[in-house]
């Protein structure tokens, strides 16, 4: 086996020696393929003579486990999503060997002639994993864990990087803010969450979309895949074409009988405000990546995420004391005043 654009270390011996057992006499060439935030790592399975790859996962068992991947893999994959199909698989070394849905994200596809079509079927995917719900298949995303979410916001965004100490009267607003957020989201329909679903997520290929990233998924409120998809940290769309986005997948869903808000204005608040949280979320990921696991090209996407939540909170009275609360933290002053 040969191996390119990788430095050699014992895990990816162990990777060799397992692929070699799998494919005995066969030549193989691995390269990279991608990284995310986590321990995880993807490598590129090469066929000597053949046009076919596939992608073997590198999830050291200290740091991940494979087991939750497979679970969900198999769930969405009953639900007729389009994930990579699982070939062989070492948990105890934390390998898995997949189908290889390409190298082409819908970060890098995506553009304003086809973005319509793209979401579309981004959308007809998450149809098809919500339609498969069940509750006690997938954790709960309770108040506890979107708590836990929330509470990364003062520890790593405003504590850490942004170097701020909040009030007592500050963390006082902070955790009503949270309190009201949490109250929305835990009203909203529950289904299965995919939690990233996003354009680095979703592979551009056939069928399409190609989902991928999805072993972090919960039961939980209905709207919060539509932010990862439409608030997305990494591509930014015109508020008008997000809202006709939007409405085509209410239809959809509603048509397809899913749990959905009979009127299209509750469901677009609880998006807006699972929006909230889930930029307060991302906000603290981001920093802790940068600032605990030395990942600091996420802090590029902050401002965009930033946007979105300034925004939400602008829209309703009941958040505008934490968009003054964000306003002092960023050192942003304004002459107009708040209305609450």
């Amino acid at each position: 086996m040969t191996q390119t654009d990788a430095q050699p270390d014992a895990r990816l011996m162990a990777m060799q020696a397992w692929l070699g057992s799998l494919f005995p006499g066969r030549t193989l060439t691995l390269a990279p393929a991608s990284n995310d935030a986590s321990f995880r790592r993807y490598f590129r399975v090469g066929f000597e003579g053949e046009a076919r790859t596939l992608i073997v996962m590198d999830a050291p068992p200290e740091h991940e486990d494979c087991g939750p991947f497979l679970h969900v893999q198999a769930l969405f994959e009953a639900a007729g999503a389009p994930v990579p199909q699982v070939f062989a698989q070492n948990l105890d070394e934390g390998f898995l060997l997949l189908s290889d849905l390409g190298s082409t994200t819908y970060l890098a596809a995506l553009d304003e002639s086809n973005a319509r079509a793209l979401y579309g079927e981004a959308t007809d995917a998450l149809i098809k994993i919500q339609l498969a719900s069940r509750p006690g298949v997938l954790p709960d995303y309770s108040r506890e864990l979107l708590a836990r979410e929330l509470d990364l916001f003062p520890t790593w965004y405003v504590a850490r990087h942004r170097g701020v100490t909040l009030t007592d009267p500050q963390r006082a607003r902070l955790t009503d803010a949270f309190d009201k957020i949490l109250a929305v989201n835990l009203a909203e329909p529950s289904v299965f969450v995919h939690r990233d679903f996003h354009c680095r997520n979703l592979m551009h290929t056939t069928p399409n979309p190609g989902v991928i990233d999805f072993q972090d998924a919960v039961f939980g409120p209905i709207s919060y895949d539509l932010v990862s998809l439409f608030r997305d940290a990494y591509i930014e769309w015109e508020e008008e074409q997000v809202l006709d986005w939007l409405i085509r997948y209410w239809e959809k869903a509603r048509k397809a009988g899913l749990p959905m808000r009979a009127d299209f204005a509750d469901f677009y608040r609880d998006f807006e405000w699972m929006g909230v949280q889930r930029h307060l979320k991302v906000l603290g990921i981001f920093a802790r990546l940068c600032h605990r696991d030395g990942k600091d090209g996420y802090l590029k996407d902050m401002p965009l995420v930033m946007k979105y939540l300034r925004a939400a909170c602008a829209r309703y009275g009941a958040l505008k004391p934490l968009l003054q609360l964000v306003d002092e933290i960023e050192g942003i002053e304004t002459t107009a005043g708040y209305t609450f």
